[in-house]
């Protein structure tokens, strides 16, 4: 894109969302654990505009405190529509000789490409004053038309209510996306009057105002017509999620990645995967997991904050939390969570672990029930355990404290100082005997029971 004339994108994020019913503003709520206003910002800030404006009112906080390091946030107060949302990026607008992108804070898929698409219209030889961003849904239910010539020029904007019949057979519908040089927007708005149902101010209807002064408007057609999605509902919002993943696993399979049972498998906005891993059924990718090359990630399995080395392999039933790195070759079972922990080069963790605060040697092998009791209650504290050591089942390393190579610990071990390499640490208290106990407790309760029956 020739970036000789600057631009500006205004992202509306005022309205209520009270279809949602939560407390929470409703381009906060999360797609692929990323919150639906950050998915736009993301490719906003691919295509780098010299200003980023959004607009915010009902719980105006919440965005605000999400996005003013990198937008100027404007009130709108009281909200009267979106093109008097767009009004009030005047002001932060003072001065501006660029052009204006205009994004909705809910529709959170349009692409960088697309935007750039709309710029480059916009700046064509025959000078449009505005450009709409449409759509063709395979069901147009009740959206706004873009009536256009054979050229895509716009011949007018038509809610659907105010429709007639050849008009609402038009597929081309109104995205509510749109682009303006910012000379003529400000006073394209400034005309458009409320007279409506609602009372309120529309932002299409500056095609409207600009096509009567004989001005040129155009519509430019988006590929898909999920990338102008808009979330209003919950109900909207997880048919959100699902589209998002279903592109995901499909961009997955076509990188060279296994998934044995692609609609139980979930994404994070952030999973980084390479070639030649195999996901197994139901594993949950939460945000920061990187997996590298031949790792295997086995059913019923949740990664978040993780590092999954080469040909490592998690699960069954696995749980990485952040912090947890597994070097190559190395494997945890299942039932087995790590937090904050090192799991080196060729380890093994197969069963029923917690490895927490921990940095593990390259070969050790971690038995069946082991803890590291990293908590005191107030501090966190380490676990070191050194190459090849051996850690049997069912003990509890007490940190801070270290064992060294080559050291055993035995099974049932509950060990609070340091093991030296090559030791064997056994902490057990000593068995006591008692020859036939068992059968004189089990005949005098046999006794007492039925006593009490009898009374």
């Amino acid at each position: 894109m020739n970036k000789s004339r600057d631009f500006a994108v205004v992202i509306l994020a005022a309205g209520k969302g009270s279809r949602l019913k939560s407390g929470m503003h409703k381009v906060l709520h999360n797609i692929a654990g990323r919150p639906i206003i950050e998915h736009l910002m993301a490719q906003v800030a691919i295509v780098q505009p010299a200003k980023t404006i959004v607009i915010v009112g009902d719980e105006r906080q919440q965005v605000i405190d999400q996005v003013s390091d990198r937008a100027t946030c404007v009130v709108q107060e009281p909200q009267l529509g979106t093109g008097h949302a767009v009004a009030q990026a005047k002001e932060a607008l003072e001065g501006f000789d660029g052009d204006v992108i205009m994004l909705l804070g809910d529709a959170p898929f349009i692409t960088a490409v697309t935007m750039i698409e709309m710029l480059e219209r916009l700046r064509a030889a025959d000078e449009p004053a505005v450009v709409v961003l449409g759509f063709e849904p395979d069901d147009a239910l009740q959206y706004g038309r873009v009536i256009t010539h054979a050229d895509m020029t716009i011949e007018k904007m038509v809610e659907f209510k105010d429709a007639n019949e050849a008009e609402r057979a038009t597929r081309l519908c109104n995205s509510g996306l749109m682009a303006a040089k910012s000379g003529d927007l400000f006073d394209l708005l400034q005309r458009v009057d409320n007279n409506n149902a609602q009372g309120e101010y529309y932002l299409p209807d500056i095609v409207n105002v600009a096509v009567a002064d004989g001005r040129t408007c155009a519509a430019v057609v988006a590929e898909k017509p999920e990338e102008v999605l808009g979330i209003n509902s919950r109900k909207e919002l997880a048919a959100a999620e699902r589209q998002w993943q279903e592109l995901r696993r499909e961009e997955a399979l076509e990188n060279g990645v296994t998934l044995k049972a692609p609609d139980t498998v979930f994404f994070s906005y952030d999973t980084e995967l390479a070639t030649d891993v195999t996901i197994e059924p139901n594993v949950v990718f939460g945000p920061g997991v990187k997996v590298e090359r031949g790792a295997r990630i086995r059913a019923f399995s949740h990664l978040e904050g993780a590092h999954v080395g080469e040909d490592c392999e998690v699960g069954p039933y696995a749980r990485l939390r952040p912090g947890a790195v597994m070097e190559k070759t190395s494997k945890v079972g299942n039932f087995v969570e790590m937090k904050k922990a090192v799991l080196g080069e060729g380890s093994k963790a197969n069963h029923l672990t917690y490895l927490g605060d921990a940095t593990v040697g390259a070969g050790a092998n971690i038995g069946a029930g082991t803890i590291t009791c990293n908590y005191d209650g107030y501090f966190k504290h380490q676990t070191t355990i050194g190459e090849r050591a051996f850690i049997g089942s069912n003990s509890a390393l007490i940190a801070p404290v270290e064992i060294g190579a080559d050291a055993i610990v035995a099974a049932g071990s509950a060990v609070s100082r340091d093991v030296a390499a090559g030791e064997l640490r056994m902490v057990r208290a000593e068995q006591m005997v008692k020859p036939g106990w068992a059968d004189r407790f089990h005949d005098t309760m046999k006794k007492k029971k039925a006593a009490e029956k009898k009374g």
